[in-house]
């Protein structure tokens, strides 16, 4: 067993009793990258909203200004959670979905014939598809840079050779939800803005796991999935109000231009799952996740690395630096999702897959691999019994 520290600052029992999904020990979840579990809090709110808020927006009864309450509450819970202000952020379906949006809304307004778009090869699609198909209707050209072979590692001097005169976006990951890279964010924001270009950054796997500050980066737009923090089913956006002010979007006439992040939200706005957002950030705040909550998932993450039994191949970043406690692995002679289906047998939420929709990984990953993702919520004893199972499975050959 392995003997790495734990953060003996963060109460990992107090903060899983806030956890209906954590009560009773009927599965561990190491499957955060796909979604994290709910805190009661955030499920009362959303309960609480439905009950006492059901309408709309824009009347003078007391429903309508509790739904004018939750949504002011949720824009001004993003901005601390942003580091930003309330009017530049903005709410959607999902991520997906809100960058599909804002790209359309850029592409119409700046991108043009000959235009160049850069993305990063290991970067979920959520991130490259949307570039990909601007690019198509603009009769822009989409830029791939590549990553180390091994590690997966951002290939920075490739980066600073894909960035041209041309460029117009360079769109990224701040953190990897396959194999947990993390790239330094205000770097290549500064050579996105040496040539004039917008810093484009998908934070979904990130914010799970570390303090955002748009503005200490130097964002120009920002989007991630609330789900993958506590939060329920919803896309957040920040955008610099600068440069949301310079595009039109796509939007009905009569809804209201104002707040400036608030245009780029379409329709009868999902408040229960605002309210619900409002609680998440509150819970968020309240545990640190990002400070303590995050020391003690990073030492997890060293335990489970410090613990990996002979037999087992991790691929992907070899050691805790430079990543979220995210990994790929593989038992050797073993068939991965069979590996995933025998740790589900034994109760531990894993996924296995070629690609977990980084596409430009799916050649380096070579086949299959099972992803464990550890989060603020997991224990030692968790990381030590998955460790034991691992050391099970590849001793059987």
């Amino acid at each position: 067993m392995s003997t790495a520290p734990t953060d003996t600052r963060f109460d990992v029992d107090a903060v899983r009793a806030r956890f209906a999904a954590l009560r009773g020990g009927a599965a561990i979840f190491f499957d955060t990258p796909g979604g994290s579990q709910v805190p009661d809090e955030v499920r009362n709110a959303v309960t609480d909203a439905l009950r006492d808020a059901a309408g709309n927006l824009g009347g003078t009864f007391p429903t309508s200004r509790r739904i004018a309450g939750i949504v002011e509450d949720a824009h001004d819970a993003a901005a601390r959670f942003l580091g930003c202000d309330p009017d530049e952020t903005l709410f959607g379906q999902n991520m997906t979905s809100l960058n599909f949006t804002l790209s359309r809304a850029f592409a119409r307004a700046g991108l043009r014939e000959g235009d160049e778009v850069v993305v990063m090869g290991s970067d979920h699609d959520a991130s490259v598809s949307p570039w990909i198909e601007a690019a198509h209707d603009a009769g822009a050209v989409v830029r791939t840079v590549a990553v180390d072979e091994r590690t997966f590692a951002l290939d920075y001097d490739d980066l600073a050779a894909q960035i041209g005169e041309r460029t117009r976006v360079v769109a990224f990951s701040i953190a990897s939800n396959s194999a947990g890279n993390v790239v330094d964010a205000a770097r290549v924001a500064r050579l996105a803005h040496a040539v004039g270009a917008l810093s484009w950054i998908d934070a979904t796997h990130y914010a799970a796991h570390l303090p955002l500050d748009v503005r200490a980066i130097d964002a120009d737009v920002l989007v991630c999935s609330p789900y993958k923090f506590c939060g329920p089913h919803l896309g957040l956006a920040y955008g610099r109000r600068s440069v949301l002010a310079a595009w039109r979007p796509y939007k009905v006439r009569p809804a209201p231009a104002d707040p400036i992040g608030r245009r780029f939200e379409t329709g009868t706005m999902p408040y229960e799952q605002l309210a619900g957002f409002t609680a998440a950030v509150a819970y968020w705040e309240a545990v640190d996740a990002p400070g303590a909550g995050h020391a003690h998932t990073r030492a997890l993450g060293e335990r489970f690395l410090a613990g990996l039994p002979a037999g087992v191949t991790l691929i992907g970043p070899p050691t805790s630096e430079d990543r979220v406690p995210t990994f790929l692995l593989r038992i050797d002679g073993h068939d991965a999702a069979e590996t995933s289906e025998q740790l589900v047998r034994r109760g531990f939420n894993v996924t296995a897959s070629e690609h977990f929709y980084c596409l430009g990984l799916r050649e380096l990953i070579g086949g299959k691999a099972v992803r464990v993702g550890i989060f603020h919520y997991n224990t030692a004893a968790e990381v030590d019994a998955l460790l034991a199972a691992l050391r099970e499975l590849a001793a059987d050959v």
